[in-house]
């Protein structure tokens, strides 16, 4: 897009303070003028605040990067996560129809059972769009809940679901793996969660790359026509147990001390919210219908580790 074609497009975004956020206010900026907003700028728990925050700077795209991410808690407190996961989805979809501007929002692989029926040679198969979800938890079910008010509202949308975000800033298993690393010698991590570890770098590049390809070339309704749920994660799949093992052999080519890795069942470690053991996304209709494919997340974690601070 030309610097004349951007003049003009205003891009709020929400969730500036996040991982993701972080990054999207970057991408998002070769797109439009960004207006990012943070916890400070306004309450996503409150309908009317968010309501009118909107209508004051009347934007072009919304783009809510904002999530309450607190597995275990929200099983304690499932209202404020309906309220930040699903309640102000709901308000941005209705803004977004009134106003006649798209919505992009980001959803989670915690919307699926992680028990995929298995194919005939006995293997289990990536989740696509297209396979029904039953969340398992409180999180899980105030996301799905954010979908489902942003598909009802009609407005034109985009939901990218992903899993397993990190970045080298904010709370996610990276820097989790380098907290306790320098707190204990010997790590027992679990090894029965498959995922797709995920850069929040390349996750928002991805996300820039769809939105050049259709909201750039005609707004609301460009995006629409193309618009939907589609899946956005890294290619490949690993545990956590081996996706602690790459962090820590990056580590250990850098001379640096490595803790013991012990492989662990989902059992042996209990916590109050139940993980799918099973949340490989399929991302090929992403790539069908933009030609954009997160590379493996191998690659994506060297790239992430190399601009860590020593």
């Amino acid at each position: 897009m030309t610097a004349r074609a951007r003049e003009g497009r205003r891009i709020l975004l929400l969730g500036r303070d996040g991982q993701l956020g972080f990054e999207l206010e970057r991408t998002l900026s070769t797109l439009g003028d960004v207006v990012a907003c943070g916890r400070g700028d306004c309450d996503l728990a409150d309908p009317a605040a968010l309501a009118a925050h909107i209508e004051a700077r009347r934007p072009d795209l919304i783009v809510n990067a904002a999530a309450y991410t607190a597995v275990d808690a929200a099983e304690d407190d499932e209202a404020l996560a309906i309220a930040v996961n699903a309640t102000a989805p709901a308000t941005l979809a209705a803004e977004a129809r009134r106003l006649g501007i798209g919505l992009v929002h980001f959803s989670t692989d915690y919307v699926f059972d992680g028990a995929p029926a298995a194919r005939a040679d006995g293997t289990r198969p990536p989740y696509d769009e297209t396979q029904p979800v039953a969340p398992q938890g409180a999180y899980g079910r105030s996301k799905l809940a954010g979908e489902e008010a942003i598909r009802l509202s009609g407005c034109a949308h985009f939901i990218f679901r992903t899993a397993w975000v990190y970045a080298n800033r904010g709370r996610n298993f990276l820097n989790t793996m380098e907290r306790l690393a320098a707190e204990r010698d010997r790590l027992s991590i679990v090894d029965d969660q498959i995922g797709n570890p995920t850069w929040a770098r390349w996750l928002a590049e991805a996300t820039a790359q769809i939105l050049a390809l259709s909201w750039a070339q005609g707004g609301a309704a460009a995006l629409e026509r193309v618009g939907g749920t589609y899946h956005l994660a890294c290619a490949g799949a690993a545990s956590w147990f081996q996706f602690a093992h790459a962090i820590f052999a990056h580590w250990g080519d850098e001379g640096r001390p490595v803790p013991q890795l012990v492989p662990i069942t989902t059992p042996e470690y209990p916590t109050r919210a139940k993980r799918p053991a099973w949340s490989v996304l399929d991302c090929k209709k992403a790539y069908t219908t933009f030609g954009v494919q997160l590379p493996g997340w191998q690659a994506a974690l060297a790239l992430c580790l190399a601009e860590r601070p020593s």
